[in-house]
């Protein structure tokens, strides 16, 4: 390959190394391919926005079982202090996490092995993204021995496995969905033989004429999205028209239709990057808040997403980093962000609780819950702080960082930008 892969160790991506003129080129030449992608789209595009809509009028309208094992988040091997990121997601309460293995690190999988094996004895669901550059489009042997060498050592304690990545972005190595076809095949024949379960197509951001060319082609067990709406600031923003919302929709709708059938979504990565954190951001400009906002989007985006009832799972990248991570880890003593706290008020609050329905109210947000007998309700709004009126006494209010009180007399709250849990009385 013309241009060599380079690594940003600070923000955990590739750098763009190819210049725009010579991407183009290449997309020009591979005019084919699209035409036979777009071939896919039409076929399956009417049906698909049918479906869509049908799935926008059943969002938040059906109960929901919030599970403990829907509020995942991602974890990186940290050497000499595995222990300490394994400590924190058992303080958060989470149960799941993804731990992504690079090709290009194929010579250290004896040490994510110990990191794996940790997460795994420590009671920790496991997923394993697989990561690919371009070197693999062209070196298919060496990606399918690595791939059958990570089977090979996690399959006993790792069941699901994602199958590339991103890859619909130049920067990761695939330059056309024809390209990753090549790649996902020989993890399926590999997949059966060792007992696990594919993952994908591993799409980022909001391109899901992706999915009918590659969910045609591939059985994935489970389809995943690596759906950031961080470019619109808010979760229930739109951009080009498009709220999270809208596009959990969307993508269920394409997915269920491109596999001709109802398939279980994930959402494999999300997050807000952090403002003032330099090189470590993976992100300029807009998509950078700050931290508190970081924490109130975060339960906001996994409440519309897990109530929806179309998403079974979503994954937070990730727990330790410094641009865009829960916990800072630039300073010796590692610090817990205000997005920590979020997610572990939101999981101890939402673990076992049924969604039971959306409540009504100009420019808030109410989601009601019932949990061991009782009734409760997540609310925010995305604009000025309002009153809102329940019709029923409130007996406790928790913040979104875990802090708890009684209720001031009466049914009205105040309901701002940080989402609090009101539980009412019995």
């Amino acid at each position: 390959m013309k241009h060599k892969f380079e690594w940003n160790e600070f923000a955990d991506q590739p750098h763009n190394v190819a210049p725009r003129s010579e991407r183009m080129r290449h997309h020009l030449r591979r005019w084919r391919t699209y035409f036979s992608m777009i071939g896919a789209d039409l076929r399956d595009g009417l049906p698909a926005l049918f479906l869509y809509r049908r799935y926008r009028k059943q969002m938040f309208r059906r109960p929901v079982e919030f599970a403990g094992n829907m509020f995942a988040v991602s974890a990186s091997p940290r050497p000499g202090r595995n222990e300490e990121v394994v400590a924190l997601l058992k303080e958060a309460g989470v149960r799941q996490t993804l731990v992504r293995i690079p090709s290009w690190e194929k010579d250290r999988l004896a040490s994510y092995e110990d990191f794996v094996r940790l997460l795994s004895s420590s009671g920790i669901g496991l997923t394993i993204a697989l990561l690919q550059r371009r070197e693999d489009v062209f070196e298919t042997t060496a990606w399918t021995r690595f791939v059958e060498d990570v089977f090979s050592r996690f399959h006993d304690v790792c069941p699901f496995y994602e199958i590339g990545h991103a890859w619909n972005r130049t920067k990761w190595g695939v330059w056309d969905y024809t390209e990753y076809l090549k790649l996902a095949r020989p993890a399926f024949d590999l997949g059966q033989r060792y007992g696990v379960k594919m993952v994908g197509p591993a799409v980022i951001d909001f391109e899901f004429h992706l999915y009918p060319p590659t969910l045609r082609a591939l059985p994935f067990d489970k389809v995943s999205a690596l759906l950031y709406v961080d470019r619109a600031g808010a979760p229930e923003n739109a951009q080009f028209g498009w709220t999270a919302a809208m596009k959990i929709a969307l993508f269920k709708a394409v997915s269920d239709r491109s596999a001709r059938k109802p398939v279980e979504a994930w959402i494999t990565e999300f997050n807000w990057p952090l403002e003032g954190t330099g090189k470590y951001s993976p992100a300029s400009g807009k998509p950078n808040v700050t931290e508190e906002e970081q924490a109130d989007y975060l339960v906001r985006y996994y409440i519309l997403g897990l109530a929806s009832g179309l998403i079974e799972r979503m994954y937070w990248w990730q727990l330790v980093a410094p641009g865009y991570g829960l916990v800072d880890d630039r300073e010796p003593v590692w610090r817990r962000r205000p997005g920590f706290a979020a997610l572990k008020t939101m999981i101890e609050i939402l673990s076992g609780a049924s969604f039971t329905g959306r409540g009504e109210a100009s420019g808030a947000e109410i989601f009601f819950f019932k949990k061991d007998g009782k009734e409760l309700s997540v609310c925010w709004t995305n604009g000025p702080p309002l009153g809102h009126d329940f019709n029923r006494p409130a007996d406790t209010i928790v913040s979104r960082d875990g802090r708890g009180g009684a209720a001031e007399p009466g049914g009205r709250i105040r309901i701002e930008r940080a989402p609090k849990y009101v539980f009412f009385r019995s």
